[in-house]
């Protein structure tokens, strides 16, 4: 079996109140809780210090632990002989124990929840399900609109199952949802949260930029040089724009609104024009090039060289 040292867990004294105990638990979970917390690995900082005050806030489960001793966190040891009759539900013996680490063990006890883990304990002191974290892909089109997916999540420890779950209406590549209540289940407490990392697939026309949405729009020359009304499509509809005389390839025009509908405001839709020239034309149309050529007095290069 495998020592976990709830007492360092906690960075109390063995002999630490009861008071003192559910001090510094309140103040460690406010400082790792995944909802608020900044901290490196919070989430599992979390659990640990969760397991921890599980047990030792149990008169019963504190004196049970302390007549296990001292160890080295991680150290294999093996329980005093009659500890397993004497504390434990119907008892274990050394060969029950087998792999078998601290959590698990204590889990068995008492109930714990699955895996041998407190789980995550929300402030008011019930015992929560474990978190479940989850990928989801969406076409970009779902991802501007919203969607409800149904998503099949196993958990460790617990049985797979199938949930429902909505995501809004224009959500960001690698934004993280949490969706209450949908994660793993807990014997004695609320329902663990599923996290959503949010992934989009690339689209054939539209590209993301920010909460921005681009859009290339091939321009043919004479539209380049007289201007033109061209229709172009969005996520949200057909509309027209008019291309000004004078175009340039690169050259942005923006649709104020019609990007990704953000929480925090809308992003912008720009057509990106793209100054397309024919690879194939007639004898008539390269008469008419030639002859431009000749009459043009445009100059693209002025700085460059002239032989």
């Amino acid at each position: 079996m495998k020592y976990k040292d709830y007492y360092k867990v906690l960075g109390v004294a063995r002999d630490a109140s009861a008071d003192e105990i559910k001090k510094t638990y309140r103040r460690l979970a406010r400082k790792f809780h995944p909802d608020v917390s900044k901290e490196k690995d919070a989430e599992e900082h979390f659990k640990d210090v969760s397991e921890a005050y599980e047990v030792l806030s149990d008169a019963k489960k504190r004196a049970a632990y302390d007549q296990l001793g001292a160890h080295r966190s991680g150290q294999e040891f093996r329980p005093p002989p009659e500890w397993g009759s004497r504390f434990g539900q119907g008892g274990f013996s050394q060969s029950d124990l087998g792999g078998m680490d601290l959590g698990d063990l204590f889990g068995q006890m008492f109930g714990m929840g699955a895996g041998g883990s407190a789980g995550q304990r929300g402030f008011s002191g019930g015992m929560r399900g474990r978190d479940v974290e989850a990928t989801v892909r969406l076409p970009l089109d779902e991802a501007f609109r919203g969607v409800e997916k149904t998503l099949h999540l196993a958990a460790p420890g617990q049985s797979p199952k199938t949930v429902k779950v909505r995501i809004p209406a224009g959500v960001l590549p690698g934004r993280r949802l949490r969706v209450r209540g949908k994660g793993g289940a807990s014997m004695h407490g609320e329902t663990g949260d599923l996290l959503l990392q949010i992934e989009i697939e690339p689209h054939p026309l539209f590209q993301l930029d920010g909460k921005d949405i681009l859009l290339d729009l091939p321009v043919l020359p004479w539209e380049a040089v007289l201007g033109a009304n061209v229709a172009v499509p969005t996520l949200s509809g057909n509309v027209r724009v008019r291309v000004p005389a004078g175009a340039k390839t690169g050259q942005k025009l923006r649709l104020p609104g019609r990007g990704m509908p953000e929480a925090d405001g809308k992003g912008d839709f720009y057509v990106v024009i793209r100054v397309s020239v024919p690879t194939e034309i007639s004898d008539e149309e390269r008469e008419l090039y030639e002859r431009l050529s000749k009459l043009s007095r445009f100059d693209p290069r002025p700085d460059f060289p002239r032989e």
